[in-house]
């Protein structure tokens, strides 16, 4: 796939703000008021990627629907869709596999979620926390420290509204952002 293809295919709705140094590789959708910063990646190998509505997608974050370790990506193949709620914040250096991430998670620094793993509500995966077993996270999830020890917590982490706000109005002032587009318009 070429690049202009490539970009043909992903999808930013209006009040994203995507900015130009990003990666986005694939059939991806982002949502409205979803902030991707510059040096992250957001890769559709194995199938789409949709992002929900107010998300915080940080620098060096990966988000990457790709091929399990065990199927070739020339195999036959039926594509999985990565769907990502609202509200969900992927901070530096993160890796997500996840196909299915509900709303109001915090995904800390360093940490990798695997493919396998359905993150639900509210949970927060702490700094170098690596979770990849076959699973769903209970809502309200704190996996945290060098164990990876879990507790629930009362409430859901708050969504980042106040910190959307300063970066939609702040990164258009010193990086390029990637055009909206609208799903289902096609710009000739």
């Amino acid at each position: 796939m070429d690049k202009q293809t490539a970009q043909k295919s992903v999808k930013i709705a209006t009040g994203a703000v995507v900015c130009v140094e990003s990666e986005i590789r694939g059939d991806v959708t982002i949502g409205p008021r979803t902030v991707v910063h510059p040096k992250a990646r957001i890769i559709a190998e194995a199938g789409p990627i949709v992002i929900g509505e107010g998300n915080l997608i940080e620098e060096q974050a990966l988000i990457i629907n790709g091929f399990p370790e065990n199927i070739s990506p020339d195999s036959e193949f039926e594509p999985k869709t990565m769907t990502i709620g609202i509200n969900n914040v992927f901070e530096v250096g993160c890796t997500s596999h996840a196909l299915k991430i509900g709303d109001n998670n915090v995904i800390e620094s360093k940490a990798e979620v695997g493919r396998n793993v359905i993150l639900t509500s509210g949970c927060i995966i702490g700094a170098f926390c690596r979770v990849n077993t076959c699973e769903v996270i209970p809502e309200n999830t704190v996996l945290y420290g060098s164990g990876c020890m879990r507790r629930v917590q009362t409430e859901r982490p708050q969504p980042q509204t106040l910190q959307l706000d300063f970066l939609m109005k702040i990164l258009p002032n010193y990086h390029h952002l990637k055009k909206t587009v609208k799903p289902g318009h096609n710009p000739s």
